[in-house]
């Protein structure tokens, strides 16, 4: 169970604070939620019924820089590019729903280095490509950015430094 004023990783929505766990009424029944505030958009507020195990696993602590360094100093890629543009789509939005910080390195270096390959031969990226592109690169540098407290463009250059290792 987590607690109010824990940072953690919701999904796509990035870091957010535990505002406050508190119970709503639906219907007759009482639910009680994590009230969840993305630290990159304070006008936002995330409700997530601590009963439902789908989304609440959705939920996972910050990474510590400590954590993020270890990640960076050892990473493998277990990830690689699909022509199928079906099954990289599949296989690309499980790494965005899984929200695992090391997945998302993988994703954002693969489809880096996929477009590099493809700017060479003056083509672009699938637009669908560019958008898990995004996604991860917003997940990444929300994450990295707080561990370190940076910002975004040093969080994903951090993620790129060592992107042919």
């Amino acid at each position: 169970m987590y607690s109010v004023g824990q940072k953690v990783l919701y999904g796509s929505n990035g870091v957010c604070v535990i505002e406050d766990i508190t119970e709503k009424k639906v219907g007759r029944e009482k639910i009680e939620y994590y009230v969840l505030k993305p630290v990159c958009a304070k006008s936002s507020t995330l409700y997530v019924p601590t009963h439902n195990e789908k989304l609440v696993s959705r939920i996972r602590f910050v990474l510590s820089a400590d954590q993020i360094r270890d990640i960076l100093k050892n990473f493998k890629s277990e990830l690689s590019w699909d022509d199928n543009k079906l099954n990289r789509n599949d296989s690309f939005r499980a790494v965005i729903s899984g929200a695992r910080c090391d997945e998302l390195i993988s994703l954002v270096r693969l489809i880096y280095s996929k477009r590099a390959e493809l700017e060479q031969r003056g083509k672009r990226l699938h637009v669908s490509d560019e958008r898990f592109l995004r996604e991860a690169e917003k997940m990444l540098c929300d994450e990295i950015s707080d561990a370190f407290q940076i910002d975004g463009a040093l969080a994903l250059q951090m993620v790129l430094e060592n992107a042919t290792a």
